[in-house]
């Protein structure tokens, strides 16, 4: 199991960087390149055609503004691409989420919420449980534990209000 995460800057790892941590927290491999579709259009390009033979299986593009990142990949490649809209100060993401999710027919994009990298990688996840067991047991392990977490906090709020008015 190989993810690729590429992003447009580096300034953009305080937010991808959840995502690599959700990853690795499942066992998936991950690495991080920044790669920009206008600065190195040649490298984006390469990497994209070679990312198969590279032996990574998905892609997770996240760029801000123009955001073209996610759709050159796609464009170049039959693996999955996951984009994720990174949030820029002029127009607070809403541009990069456009640009990503407005794909032409033919060349999808998978798109998360803005600056949601740890919802991409819980997609990346969901999306290669399909192929590795293992991976959708602790998935599902995974939700049981959000679920818990939500009744804990439930019982916590309830416990409180009913003992205050006691």
């Amino acid at each position: 199991m190989k993810v690729a995460i590429i992003m447009g800057s580096d300034s953009d790892f305080p937010i991808v960087e959840k995502g690599y941590s959700i990853l690795k927290d499942f066992g998936v491999e991950a690495d991080v390149r920044v790669i920009s579709a206008h600065r190195t259009p040649d490298e984006a390009l390469s990497f994209a055609k070679n990312a198969e033979t590279m032996g990574y299986e998905l892609i997770i593009g996240a760029a801000g503004k123009a955001a073209h990142l996610p759709g050159i990949l796609a464009g170049c490649t039959s693996l999955p691409v996951i984009g994720v809209p990174i949030k820029s100060s002029e127009l607070d993401g809403m541009d990069a989420l456009f640009s990503i999710v407005q794909m032409p027919p033919g060349v999808p994009v998978a798109t998360v919420g803005i600056n949601a990298a740890g919802n991409a990688a819980l997609l990346a996840v969901q999306i290669l449980s399909v192929k590795y067991s293992d991976l959708r047991v602790k998935f599902n392990e995974y939700k049981k534990q959000m679920a818990k977490k939500v009744f804990d906090k439930n019982k916590k709020l309830n416990d409180k209000l009913n003992g205050g008015l006691k």
